[in-house]
């Protein structure tokens, strides 16, 4: 190390003035410019990037404070009775593409070819209207749909729980 830091500096002292001055230039030049590729350039991203992520905090919050006051809806609505929740989850399913078989508190349901919007709907309503809560699904994609229709559609059964009676559910 010490032979090669020896044959440096005589190099150097072979030098001209003006071209150890550009040199020393030249080094101060890189100098500069590592520095603010490594210190400065990372901040100056941060800086820019800060509206984005501020709007994506902000969504985010929005949507957190949707779901506690979904969540709070939820724990604060009265209970129903298992014929009242049957009846209702009953008015819900006009659709012959669902069908419903009540064995005690829960409720079978079959589905043949159901758009996935129409699905997410139906469950969504089933959820909140006649409280029922799904225990199983075994959804498969529907063939028969897809070259009459480009919305995606599913065939399959799920399990539902009805409320029980006389107890809340939360």
């Amino acid at each position: 190390m010490k032979a090669l830091l020896t044959q440096a500096m005589t190099r150097w002292h072979a030098l001209s003035p003006r071209e150890q001055h550009g040199l020393t230039v030249l080094g101060a030049l890189l100098g500069a410019l590592l520095f603010g590729s490594v210190a400065i350039a990372p901040a100056l991203s941060t800086l820019r990037d800060g509206d984005n992520r501020r709007t994506q905090i902000g969504q985010q919050q929005a949507h957190m404070l949707a779901l506690q006051a979904q969540a709070q809806t939820l724990q604060t609505r009265t209970a129903l009775s298992r014929d009242e929740a049957l009846r209702l989850l009953q008015g819900l399913t006009p659709n012959a593409q669902i069908q419903l078989n009540v064995q005690g508190d829960r409720v079978n349901v079959q589905i043949k070819a159901v758009p996935a919007p129409t699905l997410a709907n139906w469950l969504a309503q089933a959820r909140n209207q006649a409280q029922a809560l799904p225990l199983e699904v075994h959804l498969t994609r529907s063939n028969g749909s897809a070259a009459t229709s480009p919305v995606l559609a599913w065939d399959g059964s799920l399990v539902l729980t009805l409320p029980q009676r006389g107890s809340q559910t939360n």
